[in-house]
């Protein structure tokens, strides 16, 4: 089954922007049910996620911690574990160096926190989104070795940092590189040279020479296998003595905490929520509803989030905002501090600061996302393959946020460049299809710096390449219309007389939803929609009365954007059907795609619909 839906063009044209895919994977729905007690619907939506094998449909189903992978089998784990264990033994002074996002800051908290139980002299810099830019440069390594610091390690960056690493050395210092971005690499007689910075260790899932069974976990997670491991060596001189079974109870404890923090970090950093992290948001998930981080139980207080109802939307979408907010318009230090809380009270102060910054960059990034439109509409680059967007008076850390708004409306690559101190900065956001690192490995000599990963990057240039850089990368650009046009995948066509409060409480053993395990999608052809009115604080949701082809009423929710769907029945049924619906004198019929779920209002639990695509 395809189908499309509609958009009005700014010539009035209406053209074809979505194309809908019923998921037709093969298995024996039947046999699955019955092997694990789940309906053949849930057994259809598992296949839809890839999994073909019973052993992975158990992990799916019931994986816990113990299903995760060894840290020992990330590339220099071992290395990395004997220096720093050494480092600690001769009391060398460590500064652990991460960066401004949520899992720059997770990975320097999980880091920081994991050296000082171990005993370790540590500190911990995270660079200032402005003035220092991205990762290692080599003022930081200078005032490192200025402050005495013995051995560098990083988190969540350091992967691209050849000639810092090298300074470091030769001012007699050890770095110790933990990450998970894209290598570096140059293309030799037609084959992929990876540049590998010259650390002691470099432990890095996406190196080539790296063969640990699931590559896209996140910085935090890293750094969480970095402190699992340095514990397991401990743990072997814990055996024999209380003092040491005390200590390995301590140790334990500490890595449940840290799990919460790597939870978070894989969330944030929109990491796939399959195999082993969606076991790791899973676990992390249940400890966080009962948090030994008064930072975290804060911060879920000032955002009025009930803690047993928590969910990966809630990380993604409420308490990551917050952290990022402080590296974006002060420092990230303030969100490393909210974690690092040791009370109540300090936490609390903490957590409103983080809201109070996290409201005010909601008002600028609306504000920036209203320049990008009229930019686009202005230069006329709405038919350019890859956006280029320059927005110099735009605060420079909203770059990401706005090239991510305006990716989603257009499905477009999107880079938003903005007037840093002294160069232009900027961030990118890409599609499926485009993979955003290797396109900027193509024109990188546009860039005096820039790194990410297929989805995500971030650069420096000079202002004068602009126009240059765009040209190159639209130039290189392979990319078709239909890749331009959004794809919803579509688990089951499934009327609504097919759905109950049972199958809606069975699907939410599918939780944590997120990338690469969304929510279900189904599917119902030819609705009446017969009447509605607006809900919300500012009525910009609906609550609409349908008509099923059987003749049933139900109500179906929608969150999305009712001016668009408006214009959709305007456009369809002809002016003012809007309107008529409004008024409950609708008549119009149209298949959706929607969620099922349950909400619960003044003690009653009901099933919900939530219309999601419309054609």
């Amino acid at each position: 089954m395809t189908a499309g839906c509609l958009f009005q063009s700014k010539q009035g044209e209406w053209q074809a922007m979505e194309k809908w895919f019923v998921a037709a994977k093969r298995a024996d729905f039947n046999k699955w049910a019955q092997e694990f007690g789940i309906s053949p619907v849930l057994a259809r939506i598992l296949r839809n996620r890839e999994l073909t094998k019973e052993s992975q449909i158990e992990q799916f189903l019931n994986g816990t911690l113990k299903d995760c992978y060894s840290p020992w089998l990330l590339k220099d784990m071992d290395k990395a574990v004997d220096f720093i264990e050494t480092a600690i033994t001769d009391a060398v002074a460590i500064r652990v160096i991460g960066d401004y996002d949520v899992d720059g800051i997770c990975s320097s908290y999980i880091l920081t926190k994991g050296f000082t139980f171990l005993g370790a002299k540590v500190d911990t810099v995270i660079p200032h989104r402005i003035h220092d830019g991205y990762g290692l440069n080599h003022q930081l390594i200078e005032e490192a070795h200025t402050d005495g610091v013995g051995m560098i390690v990083t988190c969540d960056n350091g992967i691209a940092a050849a000639s810092q690493v090298e300074l470091a050395a030769t001012l007699g210092m050890q770095v110790i590189v933990t990450d998970h971005h894209e290598v570096p690499f140059i293309e030799e007689n037609g084959e992929r040279r990876e540049l590998l910075p010259p650390a002691l260790a470099v432990v890095d899932p996406k190196r080539s020479d790296c063969t640990y069974p699931f590559s896209n976990i996140c910085g935090g997670v890293v750094a969480y296998k970095l402190i699992q491991a340095m514990v397991e060596r401990q743990a072997l001189h814990w055996q024999n003595d209380s003092v040491g079974a005390h200590r390995q109870q301590e140790a334990q404890e500490l890595l449940e905490e840290l799990l919460e923090t790597a939870a978070l970090a894989t969330v944030c950093d929109v990491m796939d929520l399959v195999d082993e992290n969606r076991i790791l948001v899973k676990e992390g998930l249940k400890r966080m509803r009962t948090s030994r981080n008064p930072g975290l139980r804060a911060l879920m207080e000032v955002n009025e989030l009930q803690p047993k109802n928590l969910s990966a939307y809630h990380l993604g979408f409420v308490l990551g905002p917050c952290l990022n907010a402080s590296g974006r318009l002060d420092t990230a230090g303030r969100a490393l501090e909210l974690l690092q809380s040791s009370s109540r009270h300090e936490a609390m102060m903490a957590a409103r600061e983080l809201k109070d910054l996290n409201d005010s960059r909601k008002n600028l990034t609306l504000k920036g996302v209203e320049q990008a439109e009229a930019y686009i509409q202005e230069h006329g680059i709405e038919k350019d393959k890859v956006m280029l967007i320059f927005l110099p008076d735009v605060h420079e850390s909203l770059a990401g946020i706005i090239a991510g708004r305006v990716r989603e409306k257009y499905n477009h690559p999107v880079f938003i460049l903005t007037r840093g101190e002294a160069e232009v900065k900027g961030s990118g956001r890409s599609i499926d299809s485009y993979h955003m690192f290797e396109a900027m490995t193509a024109v990188k000599q546009y860039f005096t710096k820039f790194g990410g990963h297929k989805l995500a990057a971030g650069l420096s240039m000079r202002e004068e390449d602009i126009e240059s850089l765009r040209k190159a990368l639209n130039e290189n650009c392979k990319l078709t219309e239909d890749d331009f046009c959004s794809v919803v995948h579509i688990d089951v066509p499934m009327p609504f007389a097919y759905a109950t409060e049972e199958l809606a409480r069975e699907l939410e053993r599918l939780e944590p939803f997120g990338v690469g395990n969304p929510k279900p999608l189904f599917a119902q052809k030819d609705l009446i929609f017969r009447g509605g009115f607006k809900i919300g604080k500012k009525k910009n949701f609906a609550r609409f009365r349908v008509q099923t082809p059987d003749g049933r009423i139900e109500q179906v929710v929608y969150f999305g954007d009712l001016e668009q769907f408006g214009a959709f029945l305007d456009a369809k049924y002809g002016a003012g059907s809007e309107e008529a619906l409004y008024d409950g004198k609708g008549d119009f019929k149209v298949s959706v795609v929607y969620q099922l779920g349950l909400n619960t209002y003044m003690g009653k639990t009901e099933l919900q619909f939530v219309m999601q695509n419309y054609c």
